[in-house]
């Protein structure tokens, strides 16, 4: 591959991956980012909930007992939207009705002396006008009051902070229509709700921090991972010319036996057919064939019998010469070819091949071969001729009974 060509895909490898990283990374970043915010938003909805509930249970233990009685000290006032607020005791002290509604609005100035959160509780039919909605809690009275929705909240800018605001619906029970009976209510209307606000300026600014610290950290990551893959795509160049050898060794090569494949060893069978025809010289080529070597798998299994390929590879090997070219044909079966080699001096190789692996010990199991030899003539136009006579006389082989060498004369 010209060298040009391999800068180009280096370079555009490099090109792609960067932007998939720098995509990946930016989508994963995003979404935690998305997930805090959302993290924090739940919380700050639990928070909310838990507050009106806990109102709601006050006052449902208000109206269960009819209002409570507190003693009129200095201060206190009594409820003017009441009946007969006030009771006097046989000492002379007085104790004044304080009713759900005036608990609950006093309560939430209580809160929000302490600074914790501010409560409201507000109605469209007002009894009270210190209970007054303002826009959001009117809006979302009207949504209670059309059944769109149980609850409503949102994030508000108020005198240039913000604050989280609440607001679920309070419905018309038993024990309110004591005090609400004049309105016109029935069981289970909705007679108002309350709003529940709190600060969240400190919350608002840890989530801007941990977005900032978020777009930062992923940046230097971004950055330390394209660093790498520069680093790694450079060691890769200059291992290139090593792997391209690797591939090149693993496509002519059996990978269970380390000989040669059938399609390489089919090429050098070609190239030494032509040139012994081309300079008249002697060629010879033996198919072997393991004897029974089904019966191997069958008996002792596969992994033996991958075994035993491999050990009749290891031997074949061991005593074939340097120039001669010995592969896997297929299966159990391998071919040797042998350069210079006539027909007699192929007999004898094989039969040395034959004894060879008899009196090997190969994986607990006593193996036999069965050969076929045959050698160039010169009728023979392609390699086909020479490998059709020696199947043929490994089919004698076989025939005579098996662990044998036939081989096919000159005709």
């Amino acid at each position: 591959m010209p060298v040009t060509k391999e800068k180009k895909i280096h370079r555009t490898f490099i090109i792609s991956t960067s932007m998939v990283i720098a995509l990946v990374l930016s989508g994963i970043f995003l979404e935690m980012t998305v997930r805090t915010r959302q993290l924090i938003n739940d919380a700050k909805l639990i928070q909310a909930r838990v507050v009106f509930n806990t109102i709601v249970l006050m006052r449902k233990w208000n109206a269960h007992y009819g209002g409570v009685f507190v003693e009129k000290r200095a201060g206190v006032e009594s409820n003017p939207y009441l009946e007969h607020p006030d009771i006097r005791v046989t000492d002379g002290r007085v104790f004044t009705l304080r009713n759900p509604a005036l608990m609950t609005r006093e309560l939430s100035e209580y809160a929000g002396k302490d600074g914790l959160y501010t409560f409201h509780i507000t109605s469209l039919k007002l009894m009270n006008p210190h209970n007054k909605p303002d826009a959001f809690e009117e809006k979302a009275l009207r949504q209670f009051e059309e059944g769109n929705v149980r609850e409503v909240y949102l994030t508000e800018q108020i005198n240039n902070r913000t604050y989280f605001r609440y607001m679920a619906p309070l419905q018309v029970e038993k024990d309110c229509l004591q005090c609400h009976r004049k309105q016109n209510y029935a069981l289970g209307d909705v007679r108002g709700g309350i709003s529940i606000t709190f600060n969240i300026e400190d919350l608002q600014r840890k989530l801007r921090f941990n977005t900032f610290s978020i777009i930062v950290f992923g940046s230097i990551t971004m950055v330390t991972l394209l660093a790498l893959i520069y680093y790694f795509t450079a060691k890769l160049i200059k291992k290139l010319a090593d792997a391209r050898m690797h591939i090149e060794k693993i496509a002519i090569t059996d990978e269970l036996t380390s000989l040669f494949n059938r399609r390489h060893l089919l090429s050098r069978f070609t190239q030494e057919f032509e040139q012994g025809k081309r300079l008249n010289t002697d060629l010879s080529c033996i198919i072997v064939d393991i004897d029974h070597f089904k019966s191997v798998n069958d008996q002792f299994g596969h992994l033996t019998g991958d075994e035993v390929l491999k050990e009749i590879a290891r031997l074949f090997q061991s005593i074939v010469r340097a120039y001669d070219i010995v592969g896997r044909y297929g299966g159990e079966e391998f071919l040797v070819i042998l350069p210079d080699s006539n027909l007699e001096q192929a007999w004898n190789f094989a039969e040395r091949m034959r004894m060879k692996v008899k009196e090997a010990v190969i994986a607990d199991v006593a193996v036999t071969i069965s050969l076929g030899v045959t050698s160039l003539q010169e009728s023979d136009s392609s390699i086909d001729d020479l490998i059709k006579r020696a199947d043929n006389a490994l089919y004698a082989a076989k025939n005579a009974g098996r662990d044998r060498v036939e081989w096919i004369p000159r005709s």
